[in-house]
């Protein structure tokens, strides 16, 4: 029995590329890459960061455990698909529409504020609430702000949680829980995780030059993209989903690219499509020596030589848990009803890695013959716990 459609109705985004669908694509249209050269996070040391720096949404709501910066960023992405999830509410009901968020850091920036005035001081700020930095809490707090009763929880996987939380609202439609969930990731800048990367030694001092000879780390980032999901054709079609875990080490990504090739056959296989049909993908591109290495080659085994394909990061930075909404976003600008021939440039050195496969590098001067309708976005976290996600244009 053929399964239900599942479609990713709207998208409300923001990373340092921009406050918006607009302007994101815009600004990938462009070329030009928005980090901010910042010591904030790191005080010895400046660091190219995907930060944005546009305004913010008050959050609404009196407890002081929602108030983070990573809860104003989920009520940002909320608000542009707002008129569609209230929709949705009043079509379905507050019991039967669900909220999934992926998240790394949560609100970790306001905990670590708070513990540096607990070491000066003796006391946290008045107010501080643990639970801002729970990584259930954005879900939480998106449910609260719409007072919805449906399910709703967080996902905390690394740099595939965005990406996950796709994939777990699809199941929740699929299994007749819900009928609509707003599903995404966000991750905010902070102090962990921008010296956490730094001592993997896994950060780099430039721009990221993902598939370049010259990489040497990714630039961390900040976004959030939440996505109105449900079984009505509109929008953006579900259609494959590979998840695994290859387990292969803690942090360092399987070399030969077992468990990438693993999701993105079975991605191709759940949505029944073959690799040859795919018009674009997404890399997961973070500009590190392994991954970059083990990715090309997996990309080179399902798809081979000519399917264009270009890492993002050099515009957003690694948003890690909002990575994969953050970049499925991405993908959905790329085949949204409507849309032109438009693919995401590869930002890099153009100095090739003869070591790697040369896989189709999307250029500037790069243009589809037709706007795109099968886009695929891969995701590899720690763990080996990754994903990969087939995004199809509605005909």
């Amino acid at each position: 029995m053929t399964s239900p459609g599942c479609y990713l109705n709207s998208l409300g985004i923001l990373c340092s590329s921009g406050d918006c669908t607009d302007a994101v694509k815009q600004n990938l249209r462009s070329g030009v890459a928005r980090l901010t050269d910042s010591d904030a996070y790191t005080e010895d040391k400046t660091l190219p960061l995907g930060l944005y720096q546009g305004e913010l949404p008050e959050i609404p709501l009196p407890d002081r455990q929602w108030h983070s910066r990573n809860n104003q960023f989920a009520l940002a992405a909320l608000n542009q698909i707002r008129d569609d999830v209230d929709q949705a509410i009043e079509t379905y009901g507050a019991d039967r529409v669900g909220v999934v968020i992926g998240t790394s850091t949560s609100g970790i920036a306001e905990s670590e504020a708070a513990l540096k005035q607990w070491l000066q001081t003796g006391a946290t700020p008045a107010g501080y609430a643990y639970a801002v930095q729970e990584m259930g809490a954005p879900a939480q707090f998106v449910a609260s702000i719409l007072e919805l009763s449906g399910p709703c929880y967080g996902i905390s996987t690394a740099c595939s949680s965005g990406a996950k939380a796709l994939a777990s609202a699809r199941r929740l439609i699929r299994a007749g829980i819900c009928d609509a969930v707003i599903a995404g990731g966000v991750d905010t800048l902070c102090q962990l995780t921008v010296r956490g990367f730094s001592s993997l030694e896994a950060v780099s001092d430039n721009r990221s030059n993902p598939m370049s000879r010259h990489r040497d780390g990714i630039n961390i980032g900040e976004g959030a993209a939440l996505f109105l999901v449900s079984g009505y054709r509109s929008g953006v079609e579900l259609l494959g989903i590979g998840e695994g875990s290859d387990a292969y080490h803690i942090s360092a990504p399987e070399p030969t690219g077992t468990g990438a090739i693993q999701v993105m056959d079975e991605a191709l296989q759940d949505a029944g499509i073959d690799a040859s049909e795919v018009d674009y993908v997404n890399l997961h591109g973070t500009a590190t020596p392994l991954n970059d290495q083990m990715e090309s080659r997996a990309i080179a085994q399902v798809f081979g030589l000519d399917t264009p394909c270009s890492s993002t990061k050099p515009f957003t930075g690694h948003t890690l848990g909002a990575a994969g909404a953050v970049e499925a976003g991405i993908c959905w600008l790329t085949v949204a009803a409507g849309e032109s021939n438009f693919l995401p440039m590869h930002l890099w050195d153009g100095a090739r890695d003869l070591e790697l496969p040369d896989i189709h590098l999307v250029d500037q001067d790069y243009t589809p013959t037709n706007p795109p309708n099968l886009v695929l976005s891969n995701n590899f976290a720690f763990g080996g716990n990754n994903i990969a996600l087939l995004l199809g244009r509605i005909q």
